[in-house]
């Protein structure tokens, strides 16, 4: 018995050391993780009055540390495409200092998750861009990048991981369904990312992003009097759609949704790459129209 104690005991250590030993791949860049955020963790213990400048100021008495804070939380999620040919290839790019790109996920084509950095901190990933008022993206949302090359659609296990994650920061951080969107809305100059593939209707069928109401779109059946002679009438069906009004216009619509229209036709593409997905490099059709038009009423 104490034989047998002893083998088991002997399997176990030796399991733990051989796993101890296995290599990973990312080791490197781990400890430079740890040691960046050590450093961010010593400036914030630091007390509010050795922050350098501070030594110019006329301060009071004494130090006053209020009591009522927490860490700043994001509010916005900013979906990618990665853009390059496998999750692995992505993950040493955002592991190479010289880059200067990184999300806080990566979400594999498998459904594999990578979460590469803390949600509080602020990752490089929105780059220039604007989303209503907001100018610096980085510094108020989760960035998730998506394995794909821009050609594929996004497989269901991708999908349902991403799906999982969504929820995970909808709930952790409040984040309003309105602010779940893409790249390539608050870069409509820049990027196209996540791709005309990408199911933004069955993420805001969960909660994530807004759609509009697609019924809204189809014709309304009303009967007509129509005369046939001088003294007869005759109903006939004729097809009535939702009109939009004369006073309204594209331009400041997608303004209200968020889109920064400075460039009107890169934002009027990001639109049609979000909502219409197809056609993006075409003008706004009447249809469109009334697409956005649903769209701005949910803004407003």
């Amino acid at each position: 018995m104490r034989v047998s104690y002893f083998l088991a005991f002997l399997l176990i250590v030796g399991g733990s050391f051989f796993s101890s030993c296995s290599t990973n791949p990312y080791a490197a860049a781990n400890r430079s993780y740890k040691k960046q955020v050590k450093a961010y963790a010593r400036s914030l213990s630091e007390t509010p009055v050795t922050v350098p400048g501070s030594e110019a100021l006329q301060l009071g008495d004494f130090w006053v540390g209020t009591t009522n804070f927490n860490l700043r939380k994001p509010n916005y999620v900013i979906i990618h495409h990665t853009e390059q040919d496998s999750t692995a290839q992505t993950l040493k790019t955002f592991t190479q200092h010289q880059t200067q790109v990184s999300a806080h996920y990566v979400i594999g084509r498998d459904g594999k998750v990578y979460h590469m950095l803390n949600d509080y901190l602020r990752a490089w990933h929105g780059g220039i861009g604007k989303w209503g008022s907001n100018s610096d993206l980085n510094s108020s949302s989760i960035g998730i990048e998506l394995d794909n090359n821009g050609q594929d659609p996004f497989p269901e296990a991708q999908i349902n991981s991403l799906l999982q994650v969504l929820a995970m920061l909808k709930k952790n951080y409040n984040i309003p369904a309105a602010n779940f969107i893409g790249h390539a809305d608050i870069a409509p100059a820049r990027k196209v990312d996540p791709s005309i593939h990408f199911p933004w209707k069955q993420l805001a069928e969960n909660g994530f992003g807004l759609w509009y109401d697609e019924d809204r779109l189809l014709p309304t059946i009303v009967l007509e009097s129509v005369a046939t002679s001088d003294t007869t009438f005759a109903l006939v069906q004729k097809q009535v759609y939702d009109s939009i009004p004369e006073t309204f216009n594209p331009q400041e619509a997608l303004r209200i949704i968020g889109y920064d229209t400075q460039d009107l036709p890169a934002a009027i593409r990001a639109f049609k790459l979000h909502f219409i997905q197809r056609d993006i490099n075409s003008p706004l059709t009447e249809e469109d129209k009334r697409v956005l038009y649903i769209l701005y009423k949910k803004y407003l």
